[in-house]
């Protein structure tokens, strides 16, 4: 193969999922403002120093963006913004399914996938910059790791000319919207679904009420008080059911 083709998919596009709900005011505003400038030739990405997320030290030895990094970092931004939470700043979606909706996810002969691409320009690129903060966290369920949490910074809103006083001036709307549909969020893995889903009834709403246990405060449950807990677990239990199902 020829040096200047060994890379998959050169011209990457992010294309969002189909029939989604619309984006927030705030969304549009950011992902519009992402398309109008090269957020992979920002001054910011020769400027700033890389530090290494896990020590705290500057890296001596960096890898900036050659022209392939460049454009993924270019789609991949698009793709966090899609998927960013306002309130928490986190992206609600999966490194692999950013890699997956901007055409960066390759498959070897043997069918299996590779996310590499992306995963190397956030681990390697976008963290130490401090454009994302990743967290692993573990599962409420059965203790494993589960997929990287990322969350946006600042800086990362600087690389779009976005001040966190712009940013905080469309918070209000997004947490009055947030509330509406605050009870039909599920904190469970897809793998934790189907876990449970292999329990017998009582087994599983055991295994949802100690995670309600582990996911709230000791002050929001005495807020919650045991009748609303129960009905907590049976609002789970019937979502974590009906999700399985779909699957």
């Amino acid at each position: 193969m020829p040096r200047k083709n060994y890379i998959y998919n050169p011209k990457p596009v992010f294309n969002p999922p189909k029939n989604k709900r619309k984006r927030s005011t705030f969304i549009r505003y950011a992902m519009k403002k992402a398309s109008e400038i090269d957020v992979a030739r920002s001054n910011l990405n020769y400027t700033l120093l890389p530090i290494d997320p896990k020590t705290g030290n500057i890296l001596t030895r960096f890898r900036r963006l050659n022209e392939h990094r460049a454009s993924a970092m270019r789609v991949i931004v698009l793709a966090m913004l899609y998927y960013f939470d306002i309130n928490s700043n986190l992206v609600e979606a999966s490194i692999e399914k950013l890699a997956d909706e901007c055409g960066l996810s390759t498959f070897s002969d043997s069918g299996n996938k590779s996310i590499t691409r992306v995963s190397r320009l956030i681990n390697e690129f976008l963290e130490p910059m401090g454009f994302v903060k990743c967290k692993r966290v573990r599962s409420q369920i059965n203790n494993k790791y589960l997929p990287k949490k990322i969350f946006l910074t600042p800086m990362f809103f600087m690389l779009l000319g976005i001040s966190e006083s712009k940013k905080y001036h469309y918070l209000p709307t997004t947490i009055e919207f947030s509330k509406k549909t605050s009870e039909k969020k599920i904190f469970f893995s897809f793998s934790d679904i189907e876990k449970i889903s292999k329990l017998d009834e009582k087994s599983a709403r055991n295994k949802i009420l100690n995670a309600l246990i582990n996911y709230y405060t000791a002050s929001e449950l005495t807020k919650i008080g045991p009748k609303g807990l129960k009905k907590k677990i049976d609002i789970e239990y019937h979502n974590l059911c009906k999700l399985y199902k779909r699957k």
